[in-house]
């Protein structure tokens, strides 16, 4: 009997062991990761170049660099108005898209006034920012790398993936929310 006992408290004390965790059948590196990154380094160097030589050879426009990551300049500018849009703000504007050789993508006529509430809806990253710079009547030329412009994915239909734009913007009116003036 006291055999018996010790075997089958040997038994229990052996089988007490946790589940044996399961390993990867396949090991992920990384390795796509930073080549993407190193990828996607590159691309943007090529394009802040592009946009740096571009800006180099207009002489008539003053460039001004926006913290977000893109350059722009004014051609109509309101000196009277000094209120800027701002989050809740409803904004009426009209732009048009063009590659950096100014190849017209679509007019501004195509895309047609477009009515958007500053950060409630969606426009491309870099547009999105760019109306923010805009006084009421006022008009600007941006440029847009491509991360700020479609990026890797385009419009599905005219814009290419990791296609740099340049874009006028023209601010027509805005509402000014009342929760934005507090």
């Amino acid at each position: 009997m006291r055999f018996f006992l010790a075997v089958l408290l040997g038994v229990l004390f052996m089988s007490c062991g946790g589940p044996e965790p399961r390993r990867p059948v396949e090991i992920k590196s990384g390795s796509f990761y930073k080549e993407s990154i190193e990828r996607t380094k590159k691309l943007l160097a090529a394009e802040e170049k592009a946009i740096q030589e571009i800006m180099a050879k207009d002489t008539v426009h003053e460039y001004l660099s926006s913290p977000n990551g893109f350059w722009y300049y004014y051609e109509t500018k309101n000196d009277t108005a000094t209120y800027l849009p701002k989050t809740g703000d409803q904004i009426l504007f009209s732009y048009n898209l063009m590659s950096l050789d100014n190849d017209t993508i679509y007019t501004s006529e195509e895309i047609g006034p477009t009515s958007h509430v500053i950060d409630k809806q969606q426009l491309f990253p870099g547009l999105q920012n760019a109306v923010k710079l805009l006084k009421i009547n006022e008009k600007a030329t941006f440029l847009f790398p491509s991360p700020l412009a479609y990026g890797y994915q385009g419009d599905n239909k005219a814009i290419g993936p990791k296609t740099p734009l340049k874009s006028s913007v023209e601010l027509h009116t805005i509402i000014i929310d009342n929760d934005s003036l507090n």
